[in-house]
């Protein structure tokens, strides 16, 4: 057959709950629960992102014209990571073939249930489920959280307006001691490349200079971190651990922490490449770049200075940033952050005819 694209089921296929087809949060929106179909041909694109990834594929049709599609399997990036699945097991210029329900209104999509790699490797609900059918727990373990006894305690809640002063090109030193790389892409930056403003999360190290406030809770091996910007979670590792071979870049990075006096040091890396302020200033991620914290508590355990220094390979000197904590009730502020819309910021791209180059780029 030389059309790479087929109806292969015409009878309903109805997704009961728990189904594959309704794992996915907006399957029935999106997709045909009762029709199925196949689709083959050369990826042109990868898109690798929460909530959804997707693979767009250029399928050959009988009479020679081209047509893209665009293959979106089940699941999310964590699912996928547990699977050894990851953004480059498949590449552009892969040959592919994929099976799963197709896309309402004719829309030139599958649900791709089923991938199937010239490697011979399968990937989706076909390998996987991605349900848990039996008990793994280790009956040995004790997998209750048992805090620590640490000389300084500073779990709690934390107002982060102390001390505070707006995180852009906030610094040192000055001037910012670019290299020519650096430089080039500071100066080639244009409207719209900030990612905060698509409300991805700002991640670090922006995050440490902002005014909202955390909450710091002790896990036992770890401090968790609550950042009311953007909801953000944030895990130290107090336990001596490494990260993983495969830990992913993450917008918070692997944290690990240790006791100095009154002094919590937090050393992290695994960060995304990203930008270390509002003005642009870019920070390469990865092996790159590597932030210290220090912070420091107050004898009447009131107040925390907070110093970060990031060490990238884009700057020729570790670049600083201070800021402040201050105690407070919980009752003061300690509550879910507002959603964040981006609505205002592509209308803004639409102004000034720059929307469908940021959307497809």
């Amino acid at each position: 057959m030389n059309r790479k694209y087929t109806l292969l089921l015409a009878t309903a296929i109805l997704a009961a709950p728990g189904s594959r087809g309704m794992a996915h949060h907006a399957f029935v929106t999106e997709f045909l629960p009762d029709q199925e179909g196949e689709v083959e041909g050369r990826v042109t694109e990868v898109l690798w992102a929460n909530p959804h990834i997707r693979y767009g594929v250029d399928v050959q049709l009988d009479d020679g014209s081209t047509e893209v599609w665009f293959l979106q399997p089940p699941g999310n990036l964590p699912r996928y990571r547990r699977e050894q699945w990851y953004e480059d097991t498949v590449q552009v210029g892969d040959y592919v073939r994929a099976t799963g329900n197709l896309g309402r209104n004719g829309m030139k999509r599958l649900y791709a249930t089923c991938i199937y790699l010239e490697s011979g490797r399968q990937l989706g609900t076909c390998v996987a489920q991605g349900f848990t059918t039996a008990v793994s727990a280790d009956p040995n373990v004790d997998y209750t959280v048992t805090t620590n006894d640490y000389e300084v305690d500073i779990s709690g809640y934390w107002m982060n307006r102390y001390n505070f002063r707006a995180t852009v090109d906030d610094l040192e030193p000055k001037p910012m001691p670019f290299t020519p790389e650096s430089r080039a892409i500071y100066e080639s930056r244009q409207f719209g490349d900030d990612h905060v403003l698509r409300c991805l999360a700002p991640g670090l190290p922006r995050i440490f200079g902002s005014p909202y406030s955390m909450e710091v809770l002790d896990g036992g091996t770890h401090y968790f971190m609550l950042f009311l910007q953007n909801n953000s979670p944030r895990w130290v590792w107090m336990d001596g651990r490494s990260a993983a071979d495969d830990h992913p870049l993450t917008s918070m990075g692997f944290s690990t922490g240790r006791w100095e006096d009154r002094m919590l040091v937090i050393e992290t890396t695994h960060l995304e490449p990203g930008w270390l302020d509002g003005s642009g200033y870019p920070m390469s991620g990865g092996d790159g770049t590597r932030i210290v914290e220090r912070w420091t508590v107050a004898e009447d355990g009131l107040t925390m200075d907070r110093i970060m220094t990031i060490h990238d390979d884009l700057y020729t000197e570790p670049l600083v940033r201070t800021r402040g904590s201050q105690r407070a009730d919980a009752a003061d502020g300690l509550m879910e952050s507002p959603v964040c819309d981006p609505n205002g910021h592509y209308r803004d791209l639409y102004e000034r005819g720059l929307l469908e180059d940021t959307l497809y780029r």
